[in-house]
């Protein structure tokens, strides 16, 4: 017999059929959900408004996504461990351990770590919570072995074994345990022994100290003037080479002049440059007379260090000399550079002798590998968090993931785990707003989404970041809001940003803002078209003006001359101009006579209809266009932007748009500006207006009545007029 397949129920939430995740059972049934009817296939684990730990412990690829196979893992992980599904609708971050299914190995390690936790902490009661599993130290606090690979004096009650541990942190350096207290790991106690070895054979292969216990000292100085004794000599067979280029070979009177005007004390490092002492041909170095004052020192410590050892009484040093220095140096220097292992060198050859007598190298990493057996209780441990982050969040994620329905709750109180904040702009709120992770990616995705988004710059003095953020505006008028505008934005833990508008994409709002759109953008067209005649005007008599202040005439007249002859009047010009006026009133009169014709056909009823069909002819398109556009505005192109995988339309209508943009609402009151201009009563006001229409009703009746024939019979005079002239 066929396995009749799970009864899933459904619901219409933003015009979309989306399945129902309201019980237990269906949480548990989820693997069976086609991945068809899934609202999103995959969300970033970062930057959202929900426990990034819950999604770490569901993200087990490690990739930054959570994906509808994770999701599905962690039901069934979830089903095996509880007794009923049914708790994960509580969203809360506690459990009661009868609530643990003990009937799987999964749950009974749960089980046994939730009492152990709750016993390390000296905690007697019936449930866990996510507060006794938040703090892993003082869960481990008391414990010798937990479980991590790290062992700390306090692992263990052997005091060789503590010393070595203690040496190791010294000088390798530790891990910390989860206790919090730094211990060592197998791999440091192996690299400890091994340089405490490495250095104790260097030692132990130590050659004969060339000069003593001064040998560090005579080192030290036969280093700083190595360099500088052997240039001297390269100078000398130089010398010797070429008399000629012994003054070129010596410091120069020009270079030591060049600092002879400043205070020469302050001038040993320029003098230090200069050569060790004078150059002669006979490749002697004199170590009394004719130094360089910036090595003098250094020279008399060669002396008494060196030179007196391996030359008593000596006045002046050769090359061959100086050789056999160097030679004398040779072994000294390879043994150190030969040196291995110092990084224990500070604990003093004593200590190391005595630790690899000791040798308890084994007996440490054998206590290593009893705390490493214990891995798999401390993992049931971190499970226990695992449970109960889950516990607490994951119906919240499958309402925001499986279903939309924390986005589309009415009250909005919780708010879908991608919902930032809230803007306050232009004296309005708006809940819709996004973190931008990648504003290259909302460029190419924003005019789909088909909504009128604002972007903004928000930075927080108080955590000293910054964000950048998209508003969705789903109400009120666009007027006042232009980039570059200050706004107030507040995040879901109330921490308020400043924010700064950066872009708008413009797109309808309401059917009432797309029936004055077509009358605004007129207005907005006749404003610049008056604002670029009135500069052009401007600038052409600015220009007239300079034109003409600035000529000078090339000649004058002569007296008695003739004045310029006055131009003559042109009969063609004047006609065409006669010709231009009487088309232009008779084209007004026809339209006149049109219009009061069409007018007095009407009855009295009649005409307020036409005018509000002449209103929905001229708005008529904009406001089914807005209303098209306001039924599709879709958020999902902008969540795809952030990284999601939105597997259905995520549709902001009309009606669900309205709540998620409010406006500010002023009490009715009766108030009075001192500054307000002071106008006609609303009475006069509507008489006024009454009359008005009532004035224009009698004009166009008169207009077609008697004025109307008369107008038509001067266009076609005038037309007559103009062909005979044109004739002429």
């Amino acid at each position: 017999m066929e396995k009749k397949s799970y009864d899933w129920r459904f619901a219409q939430v933003g015009g979309v059929t989306r399945v129902k995740i309201e019980t237990g059972d269906d949480i548990a049934h989820l693997p069976e959900l086609d991945q068809k009817l899934w609202t999103v296939l995959s969300c970033p684990v970062k930057g959202l408004e929900i426990d990034e730990k819950t999604l770490n412990f569901m993200d087990t690829d490690h990739d930054g996504k959570i994906r509808v196979n994770e999701v599905v893992e962690t039901t069934k992980w979830l089903t095996s461990v509880l007794k009923t599904p049914d708790l994960l609708l509580k969203q809360e971050g506690r459990i009661a351990l009868s609530d643990i299914d003990c009937g799987t190995d999964a749950g009974l390690k749960i089980y046994n770590s939730a009492k152990q936790i709750l016993k390390n902490l000296g905690l007697e009661k019936d449930e866990i919570a996510l507060a006794d599993t938040a703090d892993s130290i003082a869960i481990f606090a008391n414990t010798k072995l937990n479980g991590d690979g790290v062992v700390t004096t306090a692992s263990t009650d052997d005091a060789q074994l503590q010393a070595v541990i203690t040496a190791c942190l010294q000088t390798v350096g530790g891990t910390p345990d989860r206790s919090g207290v730094d211990g060592v790991t197998a791999e440091q106690v192996e690299a400890f022994y091994a340089a405490c070895e490495a250095y104790s054979a260097w030692q132990t292969a130590k050659c004969e100290l060339p000069y003593g216990d001064n040998t560090e000292a005579a080192l030290a100085v036969y280093n700083a003037l190595k360099d500088k004794i052997d240039d001297y000599f390269v100078r000398c067979q130089l010398a010797a080479f070429d008399a000629d280029a012994t003054a070129l070979l010596d410091v120069s009177a020009e270079r030591m002049g060049s600092i002879s005007d400043k205070n020469l004390a302050g001038c040993m490092d320029e003098i230090a440059t200069y050569p060790l002492a004078r150059v002669n041909a006979q490749h002697t170095l004199s170590l009394s007379q004719g130094i360089n004052p910036a090595w003098m020192a250094q020279l008399a410590d060669f002396k008494r260090l060196v030179l007196d050892v391996d030359f008593p009484a000596i006045d002046a040093l050769t090359a061959q000399e100086w050789n056999a220095v160097a030679a004398k140096f040779a072994p000294y220097l390879a043994w150190k550079a030969a040196k291995n292992g110092d990084i224990v060198e500070s604990l003093g050859m004593a200590t190391i002798d005595t630790l690899l007598q000791q040798n308890r190298k084994a007996d440490l990493l054998a206590l290593i590998e009893a705390d490493k057996a214990l891995t798999a209780e401390a993992e049931s441990i971190q499970a226990v968090d695992k449970l109960l982050h889950l516990c607490r969040d994951f119906y919240r994620l499958l309402k925001n993931f499986v279903t939309f329905s924390d986005f589309y709750a009415r009250n909005q109180q919780q708010k879908a785990i991608f919902q930032a904040g809230t803007l306050y702009i232009d004296q309005r709120s708006c809940d819709l707003c996004l973190k931008v992770n990648d504003m290259a990616k909302h460029n190419l995705m924003a005019a789909a989404s088909g909504m009128f988004l604002i972007y903004c710059d928000c930075y927080s003095k108080t955590k000293n970041a910054t964000m950048q953020i998209v508003a969705v505006m789903t109400n009120g008028e666009v007027n006042n809001l232009t980039v570059g505008k200050n706004a107030i934005f507040y995040d879901r833990a109330g921490l308020d940003w400043d924010a700064t508008v950066t872009k708008i994409v413009d797109n309808p709002i309401s059917i009432g803002q797309a029936f004055w759109s077509p009358y605004r953008r007129i207005s907005v067209w006749i404003e610049n078209l008056i604002n670029k005649r009135a500069a052009d005007k401007d600038s052409k008599m600015m220009a007239d003006a300079t034109e003409k202040l600035s000529a000078v005439p090339d000649i004058k007249p002569t007296d008695g001359a003739a004045p310029a002859p006055a131009p003559a009047f042109d009969i063609a010009k004047f006609a065409g101009i006669f010709a231009a006026l009487g088309m232009a009133l008779g084209m007004i009169g026809t339209a006149l006579v049109s219009v009061a014709k069409g007018f007095a056909a009407l009855t009295w009823w009649q005409m307020p209809l036409v005018l509000i069909g002449l209103l929905l002819l001229i708005s008529g398109p904009s406001m089914i266009m807005a209303a098209l556009k306001l039924r599709k505005r879709n958020l999902a192109p902008l969540l795809n932007a952030n990284g999601w995988a939105v597997n259905a339309n995520v549709l902001v209508n009309i009606l669900f748009g309205a709540t998620l943009t409010k406006m500010a609402v002023l009490p009715k009151l009766k108030l009075q500006d001192p500054f307000a201009r002071k106008g006609i009563p609303l009475w006069r006001k509507i008489l006024y207006i009454v009359l008005a229409v009532l004035v224009v009703a009698v004009a166009v009746y008169l207009l077609y009545v008697y004025a109307c024939p008369h107008a038509v019979d001067a266009a076609a005079t005038t037309c007559e007029t103009v062909d005979s002239l044109t004739v002429q």
